[in-house]
C-alpha cells in the first residue's frame, strides 16, 4: 500500500500507509491503528492528518502483527492494546473474545470476530459507523484477496467456518483489509481452479494495472471475494467436483494444498 492513501472518505474512513491501516473517526478524528510494525511512522502519518489515535487491534500474535505493539505503548502512555483472548499477543492489554464490541469516536462500533485457523486466537475486526455508511472488515491472514492465510494452528473445519460462515456472512458490500497485498498472485493462482471464471479473469487484469499504476488493490468487498476467491466458494458443487471433492471442507483442504505447493 503506498503511504498516505485515503480510503472511501465519509464519516469514517480507513487511512493506509505501507505500516498500517488505521480507521479514523471523521468527526473526533480519533483513530484506531490495525497491526502497526513500524509505531513510529504510523504515528507521523497519524499526525499529520490530525488524528488522535486511542487503540491498537492486532488481529493475532506473529510478529509482522503484533510486533509493533510494546513501542507504540512506549510512545501513546495509555493506549489500549486489543488482541484474541487464546493468542498470546504481544504488549495486549486488552483481550477480545468473539462478539466482543469496542467504541471508537461518536459513532463507530468494532465487533471482534473470531476467525482462527492460520493461528488458534485470530481476531478480525469488523468495523460499523453510521446507517449510511459501508462497514468494513479487518482480516488480518485470516482472509486475503482471492486467498486465505496458512493452516499453521488450525484444520481445514475451522478455516471453513471462519471463511465461508463468519466471514462469509457478513453484508455483501462490506469492505475487505487483509493483511499483505497479494492479490495478483492470489487470483493469477485462483484461475488454476477455475480457469473459465470470468469475474477472476477481469479482477486479475484490473489488479496487475493497478500495480503497475502503485496503487493497491486493497480493498474488495465480501461479494467480490464470494466471486473469485477460491476457498470462500467451496460450497459450490461445480468447485469441489472440479478439485476431485465431494464436501466444502474437503474442497477447501484440497485447495489449500495446491496453493501450497503452487510455484506461480
Amino acid at each position: 500500500m503506498t503511504p498516505e492513501m485515503l480510503f472511501f472518505p465519509g464519516f469514517y474512513r480507513v487511512l493506509a500507509s505501507s505500516e498500517a491501516l488505521q480507521i479514523v473517526d471523521e468527526g473526533t478524528k480519533e483513530g484506531a491503528v490495525v497491526d502497526p510494525v513500524e509505531p513510529g511512522k504510523v504515528l507521523e502519518v497519524a499526525n499529520s492528518h490530525g488524528v488522535d489515535v486511542k487503540l491498537v487491534l492486532t488481529t493475532h500474535h506473529h510478529w509482522d502483527h503484533a510486533g509493533g505493539n510494546d513501542k507504540i505503548k512506549q510512545l501513546v502512555p495509555g493506549i489500549k492494546v486489543y488482541g484474541g483472548s487464546v493468542d498470546n499477543v504481544k504488549g495486549c492489554t486488552d483481550k477480545v473474545d468473539n462478539g466482543d464490541k469496542v467504541s471508537l469516536g461518536a459513532d463507530i462500533s468494532i465487533l471482534s470476530l473470531h476467525t482462527p485457523c492460520h493461528t488458534k486466537g485470530h481476531i478480525s475486526y469488523y468495523v460499523t459507523g453510521r446507517e449510511d455508511e459501508h462497514p468494513a472488515v479487518f482480516t488480518g491472514d485470516t482472509l486475503f484477496i482471492a486467498g486465505c492465510g496458512k493452516f499453521f494452528e488450525g484444520t481445514a473445519e475451522q478455516m471453513y467456518q471462519s471463511l465461508c460462515v463468519t466471514l462469509g456472512s457478513l453484508p455483501k458490500p462490506t469492505r475487505v483489509y487483509c493483511g499483505h497485498e497479494y492479490t495478483v498472485k492470489n487470483l493469477q493462482f485462483a484461475l488454476t481452479v477455475e480457469p473459465d471464471n470470468l469475474r477472476t479473469q477481469q479482477k486479475l487484469t484490473w489488479a496487475q494495472n493497478q500495480r503497475q499504476a502503485g496503487q493497491p488493490t486493497i480493498p474488495s468487498t465480501i461479494e467480490e471475494e464470494m466471486e473469485t476467491n477460491p476457498f470462500m466458494r467451496v460450497d459450490l458443487p461445480e468447485l469441489q467436483e472440479k478439485v476431485g471433492s465431494k464436501s466444502p471442507v474437503e474442497a477447501l483442504k484440497e485447495i489449500r494444498k495446491r496453493k501450497d505447493n503452487w510455484k506461480g
